[in-house]
């Protein structure tokens, strides 16, 4: 009995706590927007994906002319001159799958490239948030960029113009 009055006591504190906490919401993209460099940076990375999808899909063409080749050819191979065509189509796939992987992979070039360029502007933004609902007593700050799942938000508690003035920009 003494446990259930305890935990009733301190969950009647803690949504006390709760109600008497400011919620606010910023939207990371509309924020990102405005800074010159984030466009910058996303241009980079657009024409540094379309350079590497280029040289892939190169790659597979070539895979492809390989094969069209070998099957025109096929009926005057012998067995052994089939093995080797098959062989060097197999291998140059495997070739473009890593060539793709390298570029497009978890740790490829691009995902590098990436956080290389973004990580600084995000990590900025990260601060002029923490800096701005410190300064307005926000417990809570909630990104509604990429959440499907929040139905509504009460443009009265965003705070993404205050962060984007924070952080310099109009």
């Amino acid at each position: 009995m003494k446990r259930f009055l305890f935990t009733l006591v301190i969950l009647l504190v803690a949504a006390g706590f709760a109600a008497g906490q400011k919620i606010g919401y910023i939207n990371t993209e509309t924020i990102l927007n405005k800074i010159p460099s984030y466009k910058t940076a996303q241009g980079q990375l657009e024409r540094l994906r379309q350079d590497y999808q280029k040289e892939v899909e190169a790659g597979y063409q070539k895979v492809e002319d390989l094969y069209k080749t070998y099957q025109t050819d096929k009926v005057l191979l012998t067995e052994d001159m089939k093995k080797r065509r098959e062989d060097e189509i197999i291998n140059k796939e495997q070739a473009v799958k890593d060539l793709q992987r390298k570029y497009f992979g978890q740790d490829g070039s691009l995902a590098k490239k990436t956080e290389e360029l973004l990580k600084p502007l995000q990590d900025k933004v990260a601060n002029a948030v923490k800096e701005t609902a410190n300064e307005d007593g926000y417990g809570l700050v909630i990104d509604t960029a990429n959440n499907p799942s929040i139905v509504f938000t009460n443009p009265r508690y965003d705070i993404s113009d205050k962060v984007i003035k924070k952080l310099g920009f109009n």
